[in-house]
């Protein structure tokens, strides 16, 4: 009796492109553009970028947080065309080193909209952020103060903000968890060490301290750790302006909006999070007695994520005692987040329709780590095998971003699509890339 492999279902494209559609069963296209065609035209591995997708979530950030600056997190991914996409949108830009700063400003990305922050600043990333004009600069530790101080020189002037740590837990794993004390980025509010850092910056009058700034980690799904933050951070707030007599016009709350991976999973409510957090804001500076400071987001993992879709050929198919192992062509120089955080990913088959049962599968890559693993406990039709094209959705942050030349293997390029067309953004790495930069014998 053969089983049928039934049509993929609206749940289990929960996770794709809005504009992800099936003209043919085991044909899926997104943006237009069927994913096999992609395959075959740029070789695999390669990364699928859905515009459209990318412009409809920074469009939702803007409509639920309308009175918010929001600012695309870079480190998610970053390229020339999403430089334009965000500005188009109406973003803002977080950047984290001279590298992404120099990218989007030789873009046209206007300067004075972008933030840089990073917990271990080098004299290149503050050099390049004061000669471009960068808006604001985010003040992770004190030795930064007296160095962006000296830059900025007697008569210059620099906004700023300081990144406080408020003590609180939050994020999908503890790699991520970017919100509480004895880590390495910001600066403690238990401790003391946040506010000694502000009257230090209050001594220097060519730095100007607009607000302050928190993150809590990352893939957070749940609203209440925000607004706890909020309660900690208007608590300091209203100290310093009992000690100092200052008023801070912004808060910055950072990033970490979870988003669903597989079918089924939690993602952050945006709209939920933007309503709880305006209203604990305004409660909490009311009974302070402080004004309503500006709120900043920094979405990126949001934004991106969804959008993206990683595509990759099968090289073999091995039977190893109850396991079967699914080679792909990719790995963890293209995507390490399973290997650093456990990451679960939903690949699916796509090129052919098969009738076959589905199957459990490992989706490993092709890295001399046996921690190379893209995929565990992956539903896969029992007929897979080599030359196969495997799609993984929500592939759009953190893969590139994060690629490695691990083995000597070229990263992938990225395509966009839109509207029936695909288009390449940024070419594969190439063997020659390689050996260029190989200088010495």
């Amino acid at each position: 009796m053969t089983t049928v492999h039934e049509p993929t279902t609206t749940a289990e494209l929960s996770v794709w492109p809005a504009t992800t559609t099936e003209p043919v069963p085991g044909g899926p296209a997104v943006g237009g553009v069927p994913l096999a065609e992609i395959a075959d035209r740029f070789g695999t591995p390669v990364y699928v970028l859905d515009e459209a997708e990318v412009r409809d979530r920074c469009r939702t950030y803007r409509d639920a947080f309308p009175d918010a600056e929001v600012l695309y997190a870079a480190k998610a991914f970053l390229c020339r065309a999403m430089v334009h996409w965000v500005e188009e949108e109406g973003l803002g830009l977080d950047v984290c080193s001279a590298g992404e700063l120099e990218l989007a400003v030789t873009t046209g990305f206007p300067p004075e909209r972008i933030t840089l922050h990073g917990n271990a600043k080098t004299p290149r990333d503050l050099e390049t952020a004061l000669r471009l004009g960068v808006g604001r600069i985010v003040i992770d530790s004190p030795s930064e103060i007296a160095r962006l101080a000296a830059a900025v020189g007697p008569g210059g002037h620099q906004k700023v903000m300081v990144r406080v740590v408020p003590g609180i837990s939050a994020g999908g794993h503890e790699k991520i968890r970017t919100g509480t004390d004895d880590q390495k980025f910001g600066l403690s509010i238990a401790d003391g060490y946040a506010q000694h850092a502000i009257a230090r910056i209050l001594d220097q009058p060519q730095l100007e301290l607009t607000g302050l700034h928190c993150h809590l980690g990352s893939q957070i799904t749940s609203v209440k750790p925000y607004l706890a933050a909020v309660r900690r951070i208007v608590g300091l707030m209203a100290r310093l302006h009992e000690q100092h007599g200052l008023v801070l016009r912004e808060l910055d709350l950072g990033g970490g909006h979870g988003i669903a991976y597989r079918p089924g999973e939690a993602a952050l409510d945006l709209t939920s999070l933007a309503r709880k957090v305006r209203t604990e804001l305004s409660d909490a500076c009311g009974a302070s007695g402080l004004p309503v400071p500006r709120l900043i987001i920094e979405p990126g993992r949001a934004i991106a994520g969804p959008a993206g879709v990683a595509l990759y050929r099968v090289l073999s198919v091995k039977h190893t005692g109850s396991h079967t192992y699914v080679a792909v062509d990719g790995g963890m120089s293209d995507n390490p987040r399973p290997a650093l955080y456990g990451v679960r990913y939903a690949p699916r088959l796509i090129g052919r329709h098969s009738a076959a049962a589905p199957a459990s599968v490992t989706v490993v890559g092709r890295h001399c780590e046996a921690g190379d693993i893209l995929a565990a406990d992956a539903e896969l039709p029992a007929d897979v095998r080599p030359g196969d094209l495997l799609a993984v959705p929500v592939a759009g942050a953190y893969h590139l971003s994060m690629a490695s030349a691990y083995n000597l293997v070229g990263r992938p390029p990225v395509t966009a699509v839109r509207d029936g067309i695909a288009r390449l953004l940024v070419r594969r790495e190439s063997l020659e890339d390689i050996r260029s930069r190989d200088v010495g014998l």
